[in-house]
């Protein structure tokens, strides 16, 4: 059985929303000269109109991303907003002036190969909506571990190295709270909203968001806009389908074996093809709309 196609639509345009998010975001720091670490700079966005619209977009595609969770399993959703990145270059482009390589439009089709083949293969056999609490806080202290140690080594480097490490952070704490995601989800259908307000797990996966989106901002105030997204984009599905599997027992369909070896390959395709965008040197923006380099 392939991979309901409701669910993958509503995935993919959630990673529409989430790369303009980023794009609207990122021009919204740089129009009022936002630094990354700027605190009091990134408490005066919140009143900027892009910013907002940018949140706007944001909430869209979280709302969207809960509908395609609700539908299929985290190791397939999650895996499909890899495609933000592919997004956030035209985007780029348009709204923020950055300048399209041909090292980025290669990334950007790897990925879609990598991920069409990934879509047609991969078929979740098994899986739980839900896990033991004690399953969670291990994959809690984890994530915590891997936190404190990327914010560590934040403050070295250039730019380009600040976008990549906090948007691994953010990355990090969004596939958390994706995660976390599907049992919410679950718990609001079989439960009802008391229960739901009631559980810890709503709480931890709208601090984790919350604290992924802070993080997200200090990268994308490096004004590195494909490393930051494509940092995210890549983080974000691996730590998700990690805890997929760990956490929730969710497993790729082995009959016939071949389609779940070929469908592995062609997601590590796809996270193949972010590196490449998240390491390829970005110019500096255009100065007008019409330059696009090809070096």
């Amino acid at each position: 059985m392939l991979m309901s196609g409701v669910a993958a639509v509503l995935a993919l345009v959630a990673a529409v929303a989430f790369a303009l998010a980023a794009t609207l975001w990122q021009r919204a720091s740089m129009d009022a000269g936002v630094e990354p670490g700027d605190t009091s700079g990134f408490v005066g966005l919140l009143t900027n109109g892009v910013w907002l619209l940018g949140l706007a977009a944001q909430g869209v595609g979280v709302a969207l991303q809960a509908a395609a969770l609700d539908r299929g399993r985290v190791a397939i959703i999650q895996p499909l907003l890899v495609t933000s990145v592919v997004w956030a270059l035209p985007l780029g482009y348009l709204i923020t002036h950055q300048i399209i390589t041909r090292r980025h439009i290669a990334g950007a089709s790897i990925i879609v190969a990598g991920l069409a083949i990934f879509a047609t293969l991969g078929d979740p056999a098994g899986g739980i909506d839900n896990a033991p609490t004690s399953d969670w806080i291990a994959a809690l202290a984890v994530i915590a571990v891997m936190c404190i140690a990327l914010l560590l080594v934040a403050g070295r480097g250039g730019l380009e190295t600040k976008a990549a490490v906090f948007g691994a952070v953010a990355g990090t704490l969004y596939g958390l709270s994706a995660t976390l995601m599907k049992p919410v989800v679950e718990t609001w259908h079989a439960e009802g909203v008391g229960d739901l307000l009631a559980g810890w797990q709503l709480w931890v996966m709208a601090g984790a968001g919350l604290a992924g989106f802070y993080f997200q901002q200090v990268s994308l105030a490096s004004g590195k806009l494909v490393t930051s997204v494509a940092t995210v984009s890549v983080v974000n599905p691996v730590v998700s389908v990690l805890l997929g599997a760990l956490v929730l027992q969710e497993r790729l369909d082995k009959n016939p074996e071949w389609h779940a070896v070929a469908a592995i390959a062609a997601l590590a395709g796809a996270l193949l093809g972010a590196v490449v965008i998240a390491s390829a040197s970005e110019p500096e923006r255009r100065s007008d709309h019409v330059q696009l380099a090809v070096a």
